[in-house]
C-alpha cells in the first residue's frame, strides 16, 4: 500500500472536517501519515505518532523551538524528525493543505505533488508573511491540485493546469440522525425553544454583531452555539441569557445537538476571509433536513439561494429567521423534498473517489492535463448530480 504524507495546518483532534473527512476514506488506498504543525516543548525534539483511525498515523513533532507553525526555524528540526518515516526507495504521494510546509517536501522524492486548497489562507487573520510566495511555489510544484469550492476554483484554476473543485460534501447517514428529535443533546436539554443553533469554529469569520442583534431583537430565542472560539476576544463575544456556548464538541455529537434545533444559522461575517470559504455545514444542515438562514457567502447562495435563506443586513437576517420558524408544515415539507434531492447527489465517498482516480491517473511533473471542469458547469451541477464534488 503506497504511502499517503499529508501535511496539515490543522490537528486531527481538532473540528472534523474536510481532512479528515477525505483522509479516512482514502486510507482505503494509502497508507496515511498525517504531519501535524510542531507542539512547542522542552526536551529533545521528538515526533509522537498515534494510530488514529486504519491505516492513519498522526504524526505530531515536539520542537524546542520558540516559533510556531511549520516556521524557517522549524525546517531543519522537522527534517530530521521525518526522515525516516518512509521506507528507503518508496516514492510517497505528499498532500499539502498549508504551502507552508513545502519546504520539507526536499528528501522526500514524491511520486506525485498534491495541493488541496481548502482555503485562502492568506486571507485570515495574521498570516504567516512567506505563504503567498510558498503557495506560488507550490503551485509549480504540484501534480494536482483541488480546491475547497467554486469560488476557491476561479481564484486558482487560471495559476494550475490540473485544478479541479471539490466543493463541500456530506456524510448524509451521519447527519439523518438529527430526524430523530428524541436524540437531543442533554446538555442543551435546560434550553427553552425556539432553538436557533450554529456549529464550527467560532474565529473571524463569525459575525458576532449580527448574532448580538439576533439575542437582543428576539429575546425569546434560544441561539445555541457549538465550537471552539479562536482568535476572538472573548470579550467581543456575544453575551446574553438566550446565548448558548456549548464549546467544542465530538463529530459524533453534532447530530444530537441538531436534532434540537429550530433553525440552523450560517452567520459568516462578510469579509476578506469569508470571501472565498465553502462552509461544510451547509450541507449537513440539509442532510437534517433543518431551515438554515446564511449571509451571502457565494458558495452558498449560488447554488443553494433556492433552498436555504440568504439575507444581508442584520434586520433581514432577523426576518429571514421569522419567516423560517413561522413556516408551514406544507413549506416544511417541500423544502425537506428539496434538500434531499441537494444531499443525494453528493457523498464524502464520492468524492474521495474521484481524489483517488485523478491521482492515479496523473502523470507525476506533466502539469498540463485535459481541460478541469469549467466553474459554470460546476456551479450549474450543484442542483444536479455533481460529477466532482467537494468538501
Amino acid at each position: 500500500m503506497q504511502t499517503l504524507i499529508v501535511f496539515c495546518h490543522l490537528r486531527w483532534d481538532f473540528v472534523f472536517q474536510r481532512p479528515q473527512h477525505l483522509m479516512t476514506r482514502l486510507a482505503e488506498h494509502y497508507n496515511i501519515l498525517f504531519i501535524e504543525e510542531p507542539v512547542q516543548t522542552e526536551g529533545p525534539a521528538h515526533l509522537k505518532k498515534t494510530a488514529v483511525a486504519p491505516n492513519i498515523t498522526v504524526c505530531q513533532p515536539h520542537t524546542n523551538v520558540p516559533h510556531y507553525g511549520f516556521h524557517d526555524d522549524q525546517i531543519p528540526v522537522l527534517q530530521g524528525l521525518l526522515s525516516d518515516l518512509v521506507p528507503e526507495g518508496e516514492r510517497p504521494v505528499v498532500w499539502f493543505y498549508t504551502p507552508m510546509a513545502l519546504p520539507l517536501l526536499q528528501g522526500l522524492d514524491p511520486a506525485l505533488v498534491v495541493y488541496d486548497c481548502m482555503d485562502e489562507l492568506a486571507a485570515f487573520k495574521n498570516p504567516p508573511k512567506q505563504l503567498l510566495q510558498r503557495e506560488s511555489a507550490l503551485l509549480n510544484i504540484a501534480d494536482l491540485v483541488f480546491t475547497g469550492g467554486p469560488s476557491l476554483y476561479e481564484a486558482k484554476k487560471n495559476r494550475h493546469a490540473n485544478a479541479h473543485c471539490f466543493s463541500s460534501s456530506v456524510d448524509a447517514a451521519h447527519f439523518r440522525q438529527a430526524l430523530d428529535a428524541a436524540i437531543s443533546h442533554p446538555d442543551q436539554a435546560h434550553v427553552a425553544g425556539p432553538r436557533l443553533g450554529f456549529y464550527g469554529v467560532i474565529d473571524e469569520r463569525f459575525d458576532t454583531g449580527l448574532v448580538r442583534e439576533m439575542a437582543a431583537a428576539h429575546p425569546e430565542w434560544q441561539i445555541v452555539l457549538v465550537g471552539p472560539v479562536v482568535k476572538i476576544d472573548p470579550a467581543e463575544l456575544p453575551r446574553a441569557d438566550n446565548v448558548h456556548y456549548m464549546g467544542q464538541r465530538g463529530y459524533q455529537e453534532l447530530p444530537q445537538f441538531l436534532a434540537g434545533w429550530d433553525v440552523c444559522l450560517l452567520p459568516f461575517a462578510m469579509n476578506e476571509s469569508t470571501k472565498f470559504i465553502s462552509p461544510t455545514k451547509v450541507l449537513e444542515y440539509m442532510a437534517a433536513e433543518k431551515p438554515s438562514v446564511s449571509t451571502p457567502i457565494t458558495d452558498v447562495k449560488v447554488p443553494y439561494g433556492d433552498v436555504v435563506a440568504i439575507a444581508e443586513t442584520p434586520a433581514e437576517y432577523i426576518a429571514a429567521c421569522e419567516r423560517m420558524l413561522a413556516q408551514s408544515a406544507e413549506e416544511n415539507a417541500t423544502m425537506a423534498k428539496r434538500m434531499r434531492e441537494v444531499v443525494a447527489n453528493t457523498s464524502w465517498d464520492k468524492t474521495a473517489a474521484r481524489m483517488h482516480e485523478l491521482i492515479s491517473n496523473a502523470v507525476p511533473g506533466k502539469k498540463a492535463r485535459p481541460a478541469p471542469v469549467a466553474i459554470e458547469a460546476v456551479i450549474e451541477k450543484r442542483a444536479e448530480p455533481l460529477p466532482v464534488q467537494a468538501a
